[in-house]
């Protein structure tokens, strides 16, 4: 195994310590388990979108419900009547 050092605040070598100390494991054991988990969240073989990092925000600022951004039926009615409005007049 090789050797790594580096330098941490105060503030977050005391989190890392009461951390540690919590889970009953070595410091050293807590950031090799955190980097292994950093890791294997960025070589994931397809990074998340910004659809699916903001998911659960998705459709519910105005009508208050969840499902606005998933509900295939939903989008597909909202595309309609986003391309009627913006369909030309032909009536003319």
């Amino acid at each position: 195994m090789s050797t790594f050092s580096f330098k941490l605040p105060d503030d977050m070598y005391g989190a890392l310590a009461a951390e540690a100390r919590r889970r009953n494991i070595t410091k050293s054991a807590l950031v090799r388990e955190m980097i292994d988990q950093a890791l294997e969240y960025n070589t994931c073989a397809a990074p998340p979108s910004c659809a699916q990092l903001a998911g659960d925000l998705v459709g519910t600022f105005r009508s208050g419900r969840t499902d606005l951004g998933t509900d295939d039926k939903l989008l597909e009615d909202a595309m309609t009547t986003d391309a009627r409005k913006n369909a030309p007049d032909r009536r003319r």
